[in-house]
């Protein structure tokens, strides 16, 4: 007699076998982004770094300057409120750099890195498709360093708030007098719209360097940066002109000048904090969509170079 028979005599409860066919869903794009966060510390890493010395280098000017100050402004409310503001002000800056510089350079070794180590016999061994690879990669410099740079940006502003508060309370100054004239909500979203745009713009060079990186045996940075030198530096001898070196400083620093108007008249207290923001013209710039397009077709590139890859 069967088990499931001496059960049901017993008036015990079965409990119904799962099917055999029922299958999990793996969710290889989500495993595979948690791959490039295991393998790239830094990723995280990096900004948390920086937003940790700018954290205590705010705390450390609080504790020198902070009572000179009060003592000098006295009473007036706009002083102080313009000195709760600019410390405010170099953390996104900084941390935007920082999100830049691990995203090239993340990126120049996205795919170099695993044929060095012959780690890519492994993971092309695995059941994940080398778009899903591919795409996972270049995901992280334009989508989770900047959703990363924005949640270190917003928690470092918050530690800086509590920091001045707490400094000024220490000095009887009036903290509601400080943080009264602060366009909080302005300058959130004047961070958000930062960070959109500048990966929207840069989105080209990260796919470029990911491109190189899917192709260079070693010496990536090398074989991304010297054309654009060499070209440069023939066209100049050549022709006298400079064409490419316009083009590579627009697409490093043009980003400034169609997304933001600058007005040097405002203050800095002001909503924008003397910028315009102007996302019409910014989406109406050929050069973005260009460097979307170009984007695209490199990762298509990638995702061949990928597909036919050997260990170096």
């Amino acid at each position: 007699m069967s088990a499931v028979n001496i059960a049901e005599e017993m008036n015990i409860a079965v409990p119904e076998r799962a099917d055999a066919t029922t299958t999990h869903a793996t969710r290889p794009f989500l495993w595979s982004i948690r791959r490039e966060l295991w393998e790239s510390p830094s990723i995280i890493g990096a900004p948390i770094a920086i937003a940790s010395l700018l954290v205590l280098a705010v705390f450390f000017a609080a504790l020198r300057y902070t009572r000179p100050f009060v003592f000098q402004v006295g009473s007036d409310n706009n002083a102080l409120s313009n000195m709760a503001v600019v410390p405010l002000l170099p953390i996104p800056i900084f941390l935007g750099i920082t999100m830049v510089l691990v995203a090239i350079f993340y990126s120049l070794d996205g795919l170099l890195s695993e044929r060095r180590d012959r780690s890519i016999l492994f993971w092309k061994s695995l059941p994940v498709s080398d778009t899903t690879t591919v795409l996972s990669k270049i995901t992280v410099p334009i989508v989770i360093l900047p959703v990363v740079t924005f949640v270190l940006a917003v928690a470092s502003q918050i530690a800086v708030f509590v920091i001045e508060i707490i400094a000024l309370l220490i000095h009887h100054a009036s903290v509601s007098a400080a943080w009264v004239g602060i366009p909080v909500l302005p300058l959130l979203g004047l961070m958000a719209y930062a960070l959109v745009v500048v990966t929207l713009w840069y989105a080209p060079i990260y796919a470029w360097f990911l491109l190189v990186s899917a192709w260079a045996r070693r010496t990536a940075l090398i074989w991304a940066v010297m054309p654009f030198f060499l070209l440069a530096f023939f066209e100049r001898i050549a022709f006298h002109t400079h064409h490419v070196r316009d083009f590579i400083s627009n697409r490093f620093a043009g980003v400034f000048l169609v997304a933001f108007a600058n007005n040097s008249r405002r203050h800095i207290q002001d909503q924008n904090f003397g910028l315009d923001w102007t996302p019409g013209h910014f989406l109406a710039t050929p050069a973005l969509w260009g460097g979307l397009l170009f984007a695209a077709l490199a990762l298509i590139l990638i995702i061949r170079l990928r597909r036919s890859s050997d260990p170096i």
